[in-house]
């Protein structure tokens, strides 16, 4: 078998084989590219007061503000998924495992934004996790995998047309000055 027969063989089947999980990955992917834009994926970081200044409040009095707004769902460490401190900006922000999105100034203590964040969970559909554990690795993995090996063999299938012009002009015009 002609290695460019076999390799329209590897895109033919295996364009079939990743097309759900890459629509998906392609979609999530494209969402996350927009979410500092889109404040529905992830909410705008706000800006504290005093940004230069280090900060006046303790963590553990910053913690205690974002857990007293209820609908974040904050009960005690357990419930945060990530602490994001923002220096630059004067803020910390605390995510529960709920993707409710609490930011404190870091000086005053005071709640400049409550919102869910989408993002998490559009990076969880993005890598296959979100559908079961075993999807990360055993169905959009090989789908990367296979789409690696697509863009590899259409790289080769596109170019091999103007190799073989580039190696005939070479020879025809060889051939020209004898």
């Amino acid at each position: 078998m002609k290695i460019q027969k076999l390799f329209r063989q590897v895109h033919h089947w295996g364009s079939i084989v990743i097309a759900i999980p890459l629509l998906i990955m392609i979609g999530a992917g494209i969402l996350l590219m927009l979410k500092k834009e889109i404040e529905w994926i992830q909410p705008k970081t706000q800006k504290g007061m005093e940004r230069e200044a280090i900060p006046q409040k303790s963590l553990i009095e910053l913690y205690a503000v974002a857990k007293s707004v209820k609908h974040a769902g904050i009960g005690d460490w357990a419930d945060l998924e990530r602490v994001d401190v923002k220096a630059n900006k004067g803020i910390i922000k605390f995510v529960s495992a709920s993707n409710w999105e609490v930011q404190v100034d870091a000086n005053t203590a005071e709640v400049l934004q409550v919102a869910f964040r989408r993002s998490d969970i559009i990076e969880q559909i993005h890598d296959g996790s979100f559908f079961a554990d075993w999807a990360k690795l055993w169905l959009f993995l090989p789908a990367g995998i296979i789409l690696f090996i697509l863009w590899s063999t259409g790289i080769y299938l596109f170019s091999l047309p103007h190799v073989k012009k580039h190696k005939k002009q070479k020879k025809k015009k060889k051939l020209s000055q004898l």
